[in-house]
């Protein structure tokens, strides 16, 4: 099933009721895109399975490093928790050599 690498964002079963009151289970799917998101502190091109509304949101906090070390561990793939862990490496280095 596709899931959002970053917000866990997955299926989910729902029911559709008629005027008549029947109730049958339907599943919604997010709208997952594969996407190329740039990291400035990696200075690379990172590759993730993201769904639209995780797109606009990352635009909205101002970029991918901010969002990803904004989110919480849970919900981060594990590709996506050894980014997480490269950026906050690389930010900690340039803190240490700016002191």
């Amino acid at each position: 099933m596709p899931r959002c690498e970053l917000t866990g964002k997955g299926p989910v079963v729902k029911n559709l009721v008629s005027h008549s009151n029947i109730k049958t289970k339907s599943r919604s799917h997010p709208n997952i895109q594969q996407k190329q998101m740039l990291s400035r502190s990696l200075n690379e091109s990172i590759s993730f399975k993201l769904a639209a509304s995780t797109i606009r949101t990352i635009e909205h906090v101002g970029g991918l490093d901010a969002f990803i070390l904004k989110q919480d561990d849970a919900l981060l793939s594990k590709r996506a928790l050894k980014f997480k862990n490269k950026i906050k490496k690389k930010l900690n280095r340039k803190t240490e050599k700016g002191q």
